[in-house]
């Protein structure tokens, strides 16, 4: 994607991205940090932006299961992040890190995730003070596996830097909603091609069609985004 954006970028003057990720969490931190240098080193001259994840974020996404973690693997510590903001700090300011203070993919019963969001600001504090930084927040957070997470936590942790959030699987199932619905209360018409409730010669095509069931998990999604955007307190900002 790289190699896009600068071939893009010397035509256009523009990156093709405006941003990217880079996860080598589960590596050593060193490596982590140097290997996401050197990408951020090529990204800097297009004013891209980069974010990082430092620590191991619990659950299960894509095929990577770090369910059965050691607890005090998901908690990174303020070194860490002082480490990794000199180093990308000497190349761009336009990075973030995806901190681990408890975070954990998809979402559990209330209680068996201990997020401590207070952590991020013993980070910003640390920075801070390490670097002689005028601001109070000098370093961009990103809150991984926000599903599920409460309102008070999220504010929390905003409040303490965090500039992205993530809520993948609140959004899955926001979309799922809408299609289950329609499909329950469709079920009479979605059962053949022609024949409904209505009569056994009336067609079914207006029912079926992707374009209506798929809209119905676009609306549940919509909503839940603008719960979000309202516990962010972002609503009307963009």
């Amino acid at each position: 994607m790289l190699d896009a954006d600068e071939a893009y970028f010397k035509e256009h003057n523009e990156p093709l991205f405006s941003s990217h990720m880079i996860d080598l969490s589960e590596e050593e931190v060193e490596y982590n940090v140097q290997t996401t240098k050197k990408y951020l080193q090529r990204a800097a001259p297009m004013k891209q932006w980069l974010e990082m994840e430092i620590g191991i974020t619990g659950g299960e996404e894509d095929g990577v299961n770090n369910e059965d973690v050691d607890n005090n693997s998901l908690y990174t510590q303020p070194e860490d992040i002082l480490h990794i903001y000199k180093e990308l700090s000497e190349v761009s300011p336009y990075f973030s890190i995806a901190a681990g203070f408890g975070n954990v993919h998809g979402v559990y019963k209330p209680g068996n995730v201990k997020l401590q969001p207070s952590l991020l600001k013993k980070h910003q504090e640390h920075v801070k003070a390490a670097v002689g930084a005028k601001e109070d927040k000098p370093v961009f957070l990103v809150f991984h596996g926000g599903s599920g997470s409460s309102v008070d936590d999220f504010r929390e942790a905003i409040n303490y830097g965090v500039v992205k959030v993530n809520l993948d699987t609140d959004m899955q199932y926001a979309y799922l909603t809408g299609i289950r619905d329609y499909v329950q209360n469709k079920s009479g018409y979605l059962q053949t091609q022609v024949g409904n409730p209505d009569g056994d010669d009336k067609p079914n095509k207006k029912y079926y069609d992707p374009r209506v069931w798929v809209r119905e998990g676009e609306k549940t999604m919509s909503k839940r985004l603008s719960v979000a955007l309202e516990d962010f307190h972002t609503a009307g900002k963009l």
